[in-house]
């Protein structure tokens, strides 16, 4: 864990960092794997596959691993299935993570500029913000299909910082996975990282974030 400059700006993922949204993801991709005849997958082998938005999630449910390659006819079967049945259970399931709210008013009540840059599609994200009742916090919210690029790309972090009139040396990243830390240091942002997000099975600490955290309370002694 490095020194933490106190920021201008904080930008704050969704999935994995303030909303344990697996149980409504893997709902849907085994409902999903039924509707095509394949086998349920599970909620423990979603985890691992969440994160790099809805297009890689179906194709590695499909293929029933993290890398390979599905075939393009049932994929593009399986996508608008998947499309209709989270567009229902979007928020049915899913849950703040523990002292998400507490942390949230910390840097409200600092003076922080705050907002949300996540892969997911914004058809998905702004309902699931207003139904978990934190939408209000952020100043600015990016999704997947708001910029030319997702995360690992900076572009996201790059155009939210722009919206907010934030310098990249003086922004932070709040995330869970290793493409928030790409995407913050390739945008020249400081990144920290939550310990129980979505990281495909993966340790967060071999990625070398600024500092891992176990939960959104202890920004107090960071920032």
């Amino acid at each position: 864990m490095t020194g933490i400059n106190v920021p201008q700006l904080v930008l704050i993922d969704v999935d994995g960092t303030l909303v344990d949204s697996v149980p409504d993801i893997a709902y849907c991709v085994d409902q999903t794997m039924h509707q095509l005849g394949l086998p349920e997958r599970g909620e423990a082998a979603v985890r691992c596959w969440v994160g790099n938005g809805v297009e890689n999630l179906v194709k590695r449910a499909l293929i029933n691993q993290m890398d390979g390659k599905s075939d393009d006819a049932l994929f593009q079967r399986a996508l608008p299935i998947f499309w209709n049945l989270y567009s229902d259970n979007i928020c049915v399931r899913s849950v703040l993570y523990d002292d998400v709210i507490e942390g949230l008013e910390y840097l409200r009540s600092q003076d922080y500029k705050i907002g949300c840059v996540t892969n997911k599609a914004r058809t998905f994200t702004l309902p699931l913000l207003a139904q978990l009742q934190i939408s209000q916090y952020f100043k600015v919210i990016i999704c997947g299909d708001d910029t030319a690029r997702k995360k690992p790309d900076p572009l996201p972090l790059l155009t939210a910082a722009k919206r907010l009139d934030a310098k990249p040396e003086q922004s932070l990243m709040l995330g869970d996975s290793k493409s928030d830390v790409q995407a913050a240091r390739a945008a020249g942002f400081q990144i920290i990282c939550m310990s129980y997000g979505y990281n495909h099975g993966e340790n967060i600490d071999s990625y070398a974030p600024d500092a891992v955290i176990d939960s959104m309370a202890e920004l107090k002694a960071l920032i």
